[in-house]
């Protein structure tokens, strides 16, 4: 199944879902089920925007003004991805500490077959979003969210059962207070990530040093300088550097190894200069 075809289907399900949770949330006056539905809701509105990156990401570039394209709105996207889930979470902590201060009665019966419904949806999500994850942070996102809202299901059908033996109502704010930390766990990585490489830093799976250091043991390679590595889009990294090669005369052998080095370590679009150990470029203008 193509990825925008998951995207599609996951929107789906987890917007009817949201209407279901909502509805009944309402009717059986339950905190963990309303929080659990605003939550699932900025999870629609992610997946939302990780369609909308994936278009922008293989969007034609313009060959004037925007000549990476609008890879870059991928990144962008991560990011106010990972704002909205902020506000989702400080919205459910406010709400589940006022229900904590003033606990009302809450229909479990309705909580837990509700929650049950929201495991098969949510982990049938991430079950298909699991292969796509590795490639993509917006995807790793949306996977990571519903792999969350999993487990807060399961957390959600748990409190029910409680409630429904013990009487204890206040069980359900606190599963709302429980469901607010999951999602700022999973959260967390997401929005420190997006505003790394929203400034162009290099990219969390890149040590720079690992890179350097190879590009140096490749025949006739003297030294290498002046490299800057950074994200194009969410899945796609860039590297410029100065090489310093012994033998000009075998730079392209020389291009091409390094080149099919840095592919294999995830970087695919580079920007070579040779130079010779007599015409180093050491200022800061080259850089």
């Amino acid at each position: 199944m193509k990825l925008n075809t998951i995207y599609i289907v996951a929107v789906v399900l987890n917007l009817l879902f949201v209407i279901v949770e909502v509805v009944i949330g309402l009717y059986g006056n339950s905190m963990g089920l309303l929080s659990d539905a605003g939550h699932n809701l900025g999870d629609v509105f992610g997946l939302l925007l990780a369609m909308v990156a994936l278009k922008l990401a293989t969007a034609n570039n313009s060959k004037t003004r925007f000549t990476y394209g609008y890879r870059k709105g991928s990144i962008l996207i991560s990011l106010l991805n990972a704002i909205i889930l902020l506000v989702a979470i400080g919205i459910i902590i406010v709400e589940s500490i006022e229900k904590i201060s003033h606990p009302e009665g809450v229909n479990a019966s309705f909580v837990i077959w509700t929650a049950a419904i929201g495991i098969v949806i949510n982990g049938a999500t991430a079950l298909v979003l699991a292969k796509q994850h590795k490639h993509d942070i917006n995807t790793r996102g949306a996977f990571l969210h519903m792999l969350a809202d999993t487990l807060v299901s399961v957390g959600v059908v748990v409190s029910g059962i409680i409630i429904s033996y013990t009487g204890w109502y206040i069980i359900d704010p606190i599963i709302g207070l429980v469901i607010a930390v999951i999602v700022l766990v999973s959260t967390w990585g997401l929005l420190s990530e997006s505003l790394r490489m929203s400034v162009d830093a290099v990219p969390e799976n890149i040590n720079t040093d690992s890179i350097v250091q190879k590009m140096q043991s490749i025949d006739g390679v003297n030294n290498v300088h002046h490299v800057h590595i950074w994200g194009i889009s969410t899945d796609e990294v860039a590297l410029t550097a100065h090489v310093v090669i012994n033998d000009i005369t075998a730079h392209h052998d020389i291009i091409h190894n390094i080149k099919e080095m840095l592919c294999q370590e995830g970087i695919h679009h580079s920007t070579l200069e040779i130079e010779t150990k007599d015409h180093e470029c050491n200022n800061k203008v080259c850089g």
